[in-house]
């Protein structure tokens, strides 16, 4: 089994980072394979919602950049984690670009995402933290993800890189994150073949303007 995280971070090893490989430490103790990506210090355009990947249909962004690739890691990994830090009380802008043109090729492609295991993971200075992270949720719950908990918001606090490690309960919430989200794919992998998934239905839209 594999997982793919995402570090939305303009800084590679901050506390986002951190919070990260703390998860990932307790998914690699179950032998699951954990590949850390740095989405914050690229460009990458917004989603201009220009409907070109509804038309194709091909798994991909018209707009030809690292996320098309990543788009591919999400769809082949099992489980997938969503972290950033706080900007102004929101995730950083260039996680926001990334996932909202992941999530729209998804939904263009049958949702690529669908019952794989998903967490959201936020590193926060002093506050936004809750904000931030149920932005993130937001897009595990519109891929019809499966989300693992913890005994906490799944939050760490820190403002330089590294101090988020002496955060005693944010660390203990990112093991136990690991922990469960480890439990969760297990569970998911032994009812391979034994449990139907549930068919894929064709979204409904509706405008409330009438």
């Amino acid at each position: 089994m594999k997982v793919v995280a995402f570090n939305g971070s303009p800084r590679k090893e901050g506390n986002t980072y951190e919070a990260l490989k703390i998860v990932a430490e307790q998914l690699e103790k179950e032998n699951i394979e954990v590949e850390i990506i740095h989405v914050g210090n690229k460009k990458i355009l917004g989603c201009t919602a220009c409907g070109s990947c509804f038309k194709t249909r091909d798994e991909r962004c018209i707009i030809n950049d690292e996320v098309n690739e990543w788009i591919q890691k999400m769809k082949e990994a099992d489980g997938i984690i969503l972290g950033s830090p706080v900007h102004f009380s929101a995730i950083s802008s260039t996680m926001k670009s990334f996932l909202d043109r992941a999530s729209y090729v998804s939904s263009a492609n049958r949702g690529l995402y669908r019952n794989k295991v998903g967490a959201a993971v936020v590193a926060v200075r002093r506050a936004g933290g809750l904000p931030a992270f149920n932005q993130i949720i937001n897009y595990i719950t519109y891929a019809e993800m499966v989300m693992p908990t913890s005994n906490y918001w799944n939050v760490i606090y820190g403002q330089k890189p590294g101090e988020a490690l002496q955060d005693d309960e944010g660390v203990q919430i990112m093991r136990i994150l690991g922990k469960n989200m480890a439990w969760v794919m297990k569970l998911i992998e032994l009812g391979e073949g034994k449990i139907e998934k549930p068919e894929p239905e064709k979204k409904i839209g509706m405008n409330f303007i009438r």
